[in-house]
């Protein structure tokens, strides 16, 4: 029997394995990442590739507390929160890589970021986050870029440390 026909027999299928899940519903992020209202900031996670990359969904909406003040008349969701929404896609990754399984991750740096469209309630955010490198399983660098309408938004190096 040749190894193909083996590998896609009925007989040889594992059926124990546990499946990849490529999507996170907010009930699922909030078991991965400690951030709660006001601050999580990722709503879905609708592609995910474990060890390597995450994109995830954030929908901007006008009752979110920044807004009363950034600005009057004119809200504009401020650029830290976009990096920080980003770096929360980021997280779902890092945190389920089986060696730091259970550590907290922060910042450790930020990088060449950019900010190529204003993003504003009513907007929907994708971010997409793919690991670079990860070293020692401490330190972690991502590439991170966000999208509105399939605009670019904002991108950047987010470097991460692993606190414990």
């Amino acid at each position: 029997m040749s190894i193909v026909s083996e590998v896609n027999s009925p007989a040889s299928h594992d059926e124990t394995a546990p499946e990849i899940k490529t999507t996170l519903t907010s009930e699922e992020i909030q078991k991965l990442l400690p951030h709660r209202y006001p601050f999580l900031l990722v709503d879905k996670i609708i592609d995910y590739v474990p060890g390597k990359r995450a994109v995830g969904i954030k929908n901007v909406t006008i009752n979110e507390p920044q807004f009363q003040g950034h600005f009057p008349g004119r809200p504009l969701m401020p650029g830290v929160l976009i990096v920080e929404a980003m770096a929360q896609v980021g997280g779902i990754v890092l945190t389920q890589l089986p060696e730091v399984e259970g550590g907290l991750f922060v910042f450790a740096g930020i990088d060449k970021v950019r900010f190529r469209r204003q993003v504003v309630p009513g907007d929907q955010l994708v971010m997409t986050v793919e690991l670079l490198w990860i070293k020692q399983r401490r330190f972690g660098k991502m590439q991170a870029r966000a999208e509105v309408d399939g605009q670019l938004a904002a991108e950047g190096e987010l470097m991460f440390s692993l606190v414990s």
